[in-house]
């Protein structure tokens, strides 16, 4: 192999400049404002986790998680979600304080990927965990509270996906009893959200015609609570009906929020992590292809840190919203101090005055006869530029006093 240019770095991850990093930041800062409106503490977790802990419990594929070994051999991961490391912090540092807990956070997160089209091997999450309610009430929460932290982060256009992952495990267990690595490959398609590979592998299998065309069925249940209504007639199951009583309830909450526009019921939603154990949701932007946010409910991962306790929450793809997320329209005008060397006190003076006022702030030294040009420029209406970056107010010491604005 070899050795790489000095321009260059690892497949997977990026540089951000000036302009994207304002927009991430304003982003980070208005959703975490968001959540923390809606009750929600940040918390802070370390970047390097032990892999018998948190690596394990994440359930991010070995082969995803970048893996390191400290000077005493022991082996460590670089986090790949959050919600593993805050389910330790639960089980540890906040095991007195009592429950439910709101918790939320902003950080990067690594994964490692074969070089795939648009997978990045570190990117940035926004999100929440309410952890020690399991009610339906909490779970409508979460998704009305991603709903905000949408907008917040100024995404106009979205719809969230529900679904259940009681409703396919019980189909299944009851339509394709003991076939575990069948039903398995048919989760598999609908994770990927790979309807033509589901069906294919519908044909594949040695069963009746009836329950052939019965599983394929399930790739129309999208829609309203009405979806609800069909998946209860679809299977007797107790785990089908007990998943979709709930599903409805979280309908009806959500209802009461006032955001069930943004939101349609998708049965083949089954999440992208093994521990989540109840309802789940994927978050779409218009023009697209990728989920903007997802969450779920996973009541069995606190057990592993010794504080049993239901949760649920959801991370926004904090960098993957830059792509989608508007503008603000407010910006902060930038002024640049122009000085001649005997008025620098008088300059910096002056600068540190309108910093202290929440301005932003440039000064640059200068000569007599720019200085003059500069006063000159006064009242074109123009933007004074300097260094090749424009300017909309500018205040001279030397020459003549003043200043000017564009």
């Amino acid at each position: 192999m070899s050795k790489p240019k000095g321009f260059e770095k690892p497949i997977g991850v990026k540089d951000y400049l000036p302009h994207a990093v304002s927009k991430l930041r304003t982003i980070e800062r208005n959703v975490l404002a968001c959540m923390e409106r809606w009750g929600y503490e940040q918390i802070i977790t370390p970047t390097l986790e032990y892999y018998d802990t948190v690596g394990v419990a994440s359930a991010t594929s070995d082969q995803k998680l970048f893996k390191l070994l400290n000077q005493r051999g022991t082996t460590i991961v670089l986090r790949s979600d959050m919600t593993a490391p805050i389910a330790r912090v639960v089980g540890s540092l906040l095991k007195d304080h009592p429950l439910p807990l709101r918790l939320s956070y902003h950080a990067n997160v690594f994964r490692a990927f074969e070089e795939e089209a648009g997978r990045d091997a570190e990117f940035f999450q926004t999100g929440v965990e309410l952890v020690g309610d399991p009610s339906p009430e909490a779970d409508a929460e979460i998704v009305a509270l991603a709903i905000a932290s949408l907008q917040a982060a100024g995404v106009k256009s979205f719809k969230l996906a529900l679904g259940h992952v009681g409703f396919l495990n019980g189909l299944f267990e009851e339509t394709l009893p003991g076939r575990t690595a069948e039903q398995e490959l048919l989760k598999s398609c609908l994770l990927q959200r790979d309807h033509v590979g589901y069906r294919r592998e519908l044909q594949a299998l040695a069963i009746d015609e009836s329950l052939r065309h019965e599983l394929a069925d399930i790739l129309r249940l999208r829609g309203g609570q009405e979806v609800c209504e069909q998946a209860r007639q679809l299977s007797r199951s107790t785990k089908v009906q007990q998943a979709m009583e709930h599903l409805c309830e979280v309908w009806d909450v959500l209802a009461a929020y006032g955001v069930q526009e943004h939101v349609l019921i998708d049965l083949t939603m089954i999440g992208d992590f093994t521990y989540y154990t109840g309802m789940t949701f994927e978050g779409y932007a218009s023009n697209l292809g990728f989920p903007v946010c997802s969450g779920g409910r996973y009541d069995n991962l606190l057990a592993g840190f010794g504080r049993p306790a239901p949760a649920t929450g959801f991370a926004l793809k904090t960098t993957r919203i830059l792509e989608v997320a508007e503008e603000e329209n407010r910006r902060l005008a930038r002024t640049i101090i122009l000085y001649v060397p005997n008025r620098r006190a008088e300059a910096l003076a002056a600068a540190s005055k309108l910093r202290a006022d929440g301005r932003i702030v440039v000064t640059a030294l200068t000569d007599e006869s720019s200085a003059a040009r500069a006063q000159q420029a006064a009242g074109s209406g123009k933007p004074y530029v300097h260094q090749g970056v424009a300017y909309e107010e500018w205040i001279v010491f030397g020459g003549r006093e003043g200043g000017g604005r564009a």
